[in-house]
Formats: structure tokens, C-alpha cells, sequence
């Protein structure tokens, strides 16, 4: 069950880079968003991949371990922004962070993540792109990072931009 209302993301092209978890895919098709697997790494690729799938409304980018998973995900979301977000005058970029434990270096990844939404809310204003990471905790149920991931792709999620979400799971 979810809070939000049924055809939200109705005619949004989605992209989801990287390994999102199946339900926040599964949750953001329930609620009428065209979604797309990206798995590129090389550049030159991404951008023509960007290119060809747009028009795109939002890009979702997990990015739970290291340096080369961050550098990847770095390299997707400026060809996605570059190949599809621009040109269509914006879209909404969605930074997910790694769980404490799911990796040694989390903490470094997630303050990493945070920076890249902090500094592409200000270089991509102009072009109608708004960026936001959230932090999921050990404790917080995919179902609940969905529903986070899905109101920030709507309309309404558009006036965030620039800032953390942390998921705690009060429970």
C-alpha cells in the first residue's frame, strides 16, 4: 500500500541507473511512470543512450559501494542530464546513498552523494534540474524508500532541490 494517489507519475519517463531496488521500480510503474533500466559506464555510450531514450523526466541513480561506483554514477547522471534532462528543460535527479551497513566506506559515499546533489542543485538550476540524495538507514523498508523516490519524481517533489533525506526507520 502507498500514500500516494494512483496515475502520480502518469506519462513520466523514469530511468533508473545502476541497482535500484526492484520495488521502488515496481512502485514507481504501479503509479504510471514509463520505467528504463541504464547500466553505462563509458561515456561516450551513456550519452548516446541519453540521447536516444529521451525525452526523460527523472533519473533514480543507486550508488552503494566505492569510488568507481560513485565515479559511474557520476558519469550516468551527466550524460543523462546532458543527453535528455536539458534539452527537454529539466527533470528531477534522485541520488540513492548506500545504508551504513551495507558498506564499510557508507559514510564517505553518502557525503559524497550529498555534495554532488548540493553542487548540480546550483550548476543545473537554469536548466530546470533539480537534484536531491537520500539516505536510507538499516532499518528502512524499501517500500518507504519507494514512496520518498516516487513524490520526489512528481510535480510536487519538484520544490526540493539540493537536499539530504534521511530515512530512519523510528521504529
Amino acid at each position: 500500500m502507498t500514500l500516494l494517489r494512483k496515475g502520480l507519475l502518469e506519462g513520466q519517463a523514469v530511468v533508473l541507473v545502476d541497482a535500484v531496488p526492484a520495488s521502488v521500480s515496481d512502485l514507481l510503474s504501479s503509479l504510471g511512470a514509463s520505467v528504463r533500466a541504464f547500466a553505462e559506464s563509458d561515456e561516450e555510450r551513456a550519452l548516446e543512450w541519453a540521447q536516444a531514450a529521451a525525452p526523460v523526466n527523472s533519473v533514480v541513480c543507486f550508488s552503494g559501494g566505492g569510488l568507481e561506483e560513485v565515479e559511474d554514477a557520476w558519469t550516468a547522471v551527466r550524460a543523462l542530464a546532458v543527453g535528455a534532462l536539458i534539452p527537454a528543460g529539466g527533470g528531477t535527479i534522485v541520488l540513492l546513498g548506500p545504508s551504513p551497513a551495507a558498506v564499510t566506506h557508507a559514510g564517505a559515499v553518502r557525503a559524497a552523494l550529498e555534495n554532488l546533489a548540493r553542487t548540480l542543485s546550483v550548476e543545473w538550476a537554469r536548466y530546470g534540474i533539480t537534484t536531491t540524495t537520500i539516505w536510507p538507514e538499516a532499518r528502512t523498508a524499501e517500500d518507504d524508500l519507494g514512496t520518498v523516490v516516487a513524490y520526489l519524481c512528481s510535480q510536487a517533489g519538484a520544490y526540493f532541490s539540493g537536499c539530504r533525506f534521511e530515512l530512519d526507520a523510528m521504529g
